[in-house]
């Protein structure tokens, strides 16, 4: 069966043991939809970078984010929606900043944050999925 959408695999940062894509393009008459599958602040190694750091995980999800996007021929301008899963309920306040820097001021994309029990990285604090609209193909 042929599927409806492409993987979207940047060069680098990317292991072919994970069992989902970091994004994929979903092809549309009026642009193409990109999924940006949820990401931790795990490095291609597995690796958590900024243990106990929301910030600095948050920073660098949306490093990983960025390679994503540029291989997909975007950045984050073309991002339209976020969403955000947050261990505590500081975590907004606490990573708003970065969210500010990456987006550059509004208007910023349409967002939701969620507290969550748990992620499925151990010491993972945030996690973050996104998607974008690019031009068609």
């Amino acid at each position: 069966m042929k599927k409806i959408y492409e993987a979207v695999i940047p060069a680098t940062g990317w292991s072919d043991k994970f069992t989902f894509s970091p994004a994929v393009l979903v092809p549309l008459r009026a642009g193409n939809l990109l999924y940006i599958s949820g990401m931790t602040a795990a490095d291609e190694k597995g690796n958590l970078v900024g243990t106990g750091d929301i910030v600095r995980q948050t920073e660098y999800i949306f490093e990983k984010m960025a390679r994503i996007l540029e291989a997909a021929g975007a950045d984050f301008s073309n991002v339209v929606e976020t969403t955000d899963y947050y261990l505590t309920l500081e975590g907004y306040a606490q990573t708003a900043a970065v969210r500010k820097k990456v987006f550059g001021g509004p208007p910023y994309p349409a967002a939701t944050g969620v507290q969550v029990a748990g992620l499925i990285r151990p010491g993972a604090l945030i996690e973050i999925k996104a998607v974008a609209v690019l031009a068609p193909k």
